[in-house]
């Protein structure tokens, strides 16, 4: 049994951020931080954009930093989170600079080379080359390092979160008295699970893109936190709004994750074109490859079902060779690795899923329905994204939501107390699974019936199809796991029908088309205003 003050699940910008906030402030608390790899390993590292905040105050504005944000929220947006991250942002952004976080430089000068991406009306991406969110966990992790009450557990898997349910009492979604007290984590290494006790617990494990077949999000992005934060009656809201990036590289037969063309290279000049070399973006929105990624995601995937397509293409052909290399040098290594050269040929590109807008509900300090357990990231829902992000507004929202986190939790740690009397994991009556065959199969159909049924583009017939393909595997994978020992892959499996089924029946319930969800039953918007609550 490990105790804590503080344990925070996930080491991405928003975990590593708030547990450097609450250290420094209170070097005398023991901090926990608990990543099912290695520290390194996050969404925030394959962050290729930048972080978008007001910057150069002569031409940029918080109003219009919030004006872009509602825009691309599609009506969704809480006013009030979109104020608080905006305002706030660059200060936080201040923080990581001051944490050795090195953003580029306009050539020979000290002033940031803003970069405008989709959705934007200014350019204020900070950005370090095309490898931004590397750079910002380099720093985290190189600020944590300096702490020596952060304790950081890799290669330990956080199964479930730990209430009032393993007392043996009755805890439903109604309860408004429900309490974390920390987790139950597989401990990879020697695969025993482990009692992890906090006075508070910081849910902060990143998406969950591995629910689709094509995704740029890493390997260990399979919802953990959200479905965690479910199974223990916490709410979620607006899950059906998945956000398909516009522009991955297609590569048949690629890799996984597939690999990010960001859209900054858009912002920077590139031209969506179908192969014959002819624009299209404009028959969708006045501001054609620079519109909300949403509206891009769909134009695309429109014009390769009309065109019979398995992809679209980028041309940066035109833009000039040094500048091009210079500020994306990684996505020219890529292409030039599979025999593309942007400088001569067209890169192919196919819509992947990318971000969740949605996720555990959490109220504008990060607390979530359940009392002593905040959540910062992506696995929240904040308010901040509505129906779709604005490029470059996430690593922003998890480093705001981080430092009012901290902020809440320090005035009141002290009054809360490490819960007694918490059962070790009961793992009586189970056995070595006999075929592992059974868990990757299963892995590979749910990506499957995500991808074909609740993908960019939607229909109550697709929607029906999938919840009743998700139920079969649903009872079949708690079979699996109620007669046989835990594993990563096994959890893994559990928490992405988790997630599956909450996209889809969060999809169900939603009776229009707005930002993320396009359904050809109700294709229009409607005129109210709706979240969906489970």
């Amino acid at each position: 049994m490990i105790e804590t003050d503080v344990l925070i699940i996930g080491s991405g910008i928003g975990g590593l951020s708030t547990a450097i906030k609450i250290a420094e402030a209170r070097p005398d608390l023991s901090i926990t931080v608990l990543t099912k790899t290695i520290e390194g390993e996050s969404n925030t590292r394959y962050a290729q954009g930048g972080v978008a905040a007001v910057w150069d105050a002569e031409v940029d504005s918080y109003t219009k930093h919030k004006e872009d944000t509602l825009d691309a929220g599609d009506g969704l947006c809480d006013e009030k989170i979109v104020d608080i991250v905006v305002s706030e942002g660059p200060d936080r952004v201040r923080d990581i600079i001051d944490w050795g976080a090195r953003f580029d430089k306009k050539k020979d000068t000290i002033e940031y080379d803003l970069a405008r991406e989709g959705g934007h009306s200014e350019k204020r991406i900070l950005h370090y080359k095309d490898l931004t969110g590397w750079e910002m966990q380099r720093a985290v992790m190189a600020k944590t390092d300096e702490l020596p009450n952060i304790t950081i557990y890799e290669h330990y898997f956080a199964i479930d979160l730990i209430t009032q349910h393993h007392l043996g009492h009755s805890v439903t979604r109604l309860r408004q008295d429900i309490q974390c007290y920390g987790t139950y984590a597989l401990n990879k290494k020697n695969n025993v699970i482990e009692t992890i006790l906090a006075r508070v617990t910081v849910v902060a494990t990143g998406g969950a893109g591995q629910v689709y077949r094509a995704t740029t999000n890493p390997v260990i992005a399979s919802g953990d936190g959200i479905s965690m934060a479910y199974r223990a009656k916490g709410w979620t809201e607006n899950m059906e709004f998945v956000q398909f990036h516009p522009t991955s590289l297609y590569h048949p037969g690629g890799d996984n994750p597939v690999f990010l063309v960001s859209e900054a290279v858009r912002g920077f000049g590139g031209i969506l074109k179908s192969k014959e070399g002819e624009e299209f973006m404009h028959k969708y929105d006045p501001r054609k490859s620079l519109a909300p990624r949403d509206i891009v995601a769909r134009a695309i995937d429109n014009e390769m079902k009309v065109r019979g397509e398995d992809c679209m293409y980028l041309d940066c052909r035109h833009l000039n060779h040094e500048d091009f290399v210079a500020h994306f040098p990684t996505i020219y290594d890529k292409c030039k690795s599979i025999g593309i050269d942007p400088m001569k040929d067209m890169i192919p590109v196919a819509p992947a899923c990318h971000y969740m807008c949605g996720g555990i509900k959490v109220d504008d300090l990060g607390q979530t329905t359940i009392q002593r357990m905040y959540a910062v990231g992506e696995c929240t829902s904040t308010g901040l994204h509505g129906a779709n992000r604005l490029a470059s507004n996430s690593l922003l929202e998890a480093m705001v939501f981080a430092h009012r986190i901290a902020a809440d939790i320090l005035p009141k740690v002290d009054a809360w107390t490490i819960q007694k009397g918490i059962p070790d994991w009961n793992a009586g009556g189970t056995t070595d699974p006999k075929e592992m065959v059974l868990i990757t199969q299963s892995i590979k159909e749910l990506k499957e019936i995500m991808s074909s049924y609740v993908g960019i583009v939607r229909s109550n017939v697709r929607l029906k199809r999938a919840l009743d393909r998700l139920e079969l595997l649903y009872h079949e994978t708690e079979e699996i796991y109620n007669t046989t020992t835990i594993s990563p892959q096994l959890c893994e499996l559990r928490n992405l029908i988790t997630i599956a089924y909450l996209i889809t029946r969060s999809a169900r319930l939603r009776k229009e088309s707005r930002g993320l969800h396009f359904t050809t039953d109700y294709p229009e918007r409607t005129p109210f205003v709706q979240t969906n609550v489970i």
